[in-house]
């Protein structure tokens, strides 16, 4: 999730290893460990496999939106709805590794800006502008993606209904949806060998690739992608909208979706670590484990109970800001102490040498 008014600069929190002797890992140095496998594995059962079910899901999602303004009953629209929340899942299980092009070509704000203004989505519609895909494309990341067609699809919860539709709405639901088609396709072509193949130059990494000069550099930027989730979940997505107490900073506000986002925001960082997600392979918790087998069982135990207590907090999270402030807390410290030791610990043992 791209929040416009955040992005911490998580990327330049590097912590130098310290310490005594007796405190240094037994294990191989990432110097000379093998990430090879690990880089395969996460570009293509985690990366791109993340992405193609991204651009499938989105593909139906355009298809729900269209049966919808073809036929508006009560079922199409219930329909689409459970296709955006669908859609939602890969893109938020995604945001561990928000680095390579769905950052410099800006794909993250295209689909995913947040918090909406409501005033200026319905400026918008009442605008005489032609709602065309490309029309919307141009539009600011507030005004098209994901959380438009929320708006537009759910209203307050869920409360939308089909008599409430206009035509206007509806040709910019279309649009808006085809827009975030178009960018899920690109996004996913990006990485792949028959386009942007920007995969290619995580594998290479060390071995020619000009992004990434060696696997470590590729490595730790990993890690750092799974640090700044965690800073954007628990400082960001969650702070924001309680310490505010104000549910119009709450992201996925209209569909109560928020708290399955921050659920599979953590999810991917799990999905980074383990390199689990289109199957099992290998992951960076082969060297972690290798270098000190109690932290990497810790990791993961930190992760599932960050996953966990975030489940926890009470439905919906526009409400649980006020109702149930001690367990939002709980949720966030839960998050920041994966933080912690993925920065205190695990990014250390990659930077070693």
């Amino acid at each position: 999730m791209k929040a416009i008014f955040l992005r911490l600069g998580i990327g330049l929190v590097l912590v130098a290893g310290c310490g005594d002797d007796s405190d240094e890992p037994t294990g191989p140095a990432a110097a000379e460990f093998d990430f090879a496998p690990i880089l395969s594995n996460f570009t293509d059962q985690v990366v791109i496999a993340t992405y193609a079910d991204l651009d499938e899901r989105a593909g139906e999602l355009l298809a729900a939106v269209e049966a919808l303004r073809g036929d508006p009953t009560a079922e199409n629209l219930r329909a689409a709805q459970d296709a955006w929340v669908a859609t939602r899942i890969p893109w938020e299980a995604s945001e561990g590794f928000l680095f390579g092009p769905v950052d410099f070509n800006g794909y993250d704000p295209s689909l995913d800006s947040w918090p909406v203004n409501r005033t200026d989505l319905d400026g918008v519609l009442a605008s005489d502008n032609d709602l065309t895909p490309a029309y919307v494309g141009g539009l600011d990341g507030t005004l098209k993606g994901f959380h438009t067609i929320e708006y537009l699809l759910f209203d307050e919860g869920g409360s939308k209904t089909v008599a409430a539709f206009t035509d206007r709405e509806f040709a910019y639901l279309t649009a808006t949806t085809q827009d975030l088609r178009a960018t899920a396709s690109a996004l996913h072509n990006s990485w792949i060998p028959s386009s942007g193949n920007f995969g290619q130059k995580v594998r290479d990494a060390g071995n020619g690739s000009d992004a990434y000069p060696s696997a470590q550099s590729a490595v730790q930027e990993m890690v750092n992608g799974m640090i700044g989730i965690c800073d954007e979940v628990a400082n960001g997505k969650i702070a924001d909208p309680f310490v505010e107490e104000d549910p119009r900073l709450v992201e996925s506000q209209f569909s109560f979706n928020s708290i399955a986002d921050f659920q599979n925001n953590i999810r991917s960082v799990q999905h980074v670590y383990t390199g689990d997600y289109a199957g099992i392979g290998e992951g960076l918790d082969e060297f972690i484990r290798q270098a000190d087998a109690d932290l990497d069982q810790r990791l993961k135990r930190e992760i599932q109970t960050a996953i966990d207590e975030i489940g926890r907090i009470q439905q919906p999270f526009r409400d649980a800001i006020a109702s149930d402030r001690d367990q939002i807390e709980t949720a966030q410290a839960a998050v920041a102490k994966v933080q912690q030791t993925l920065e205190e610990n695990i990014l250390p043992l990659v930077l070693r040498s």
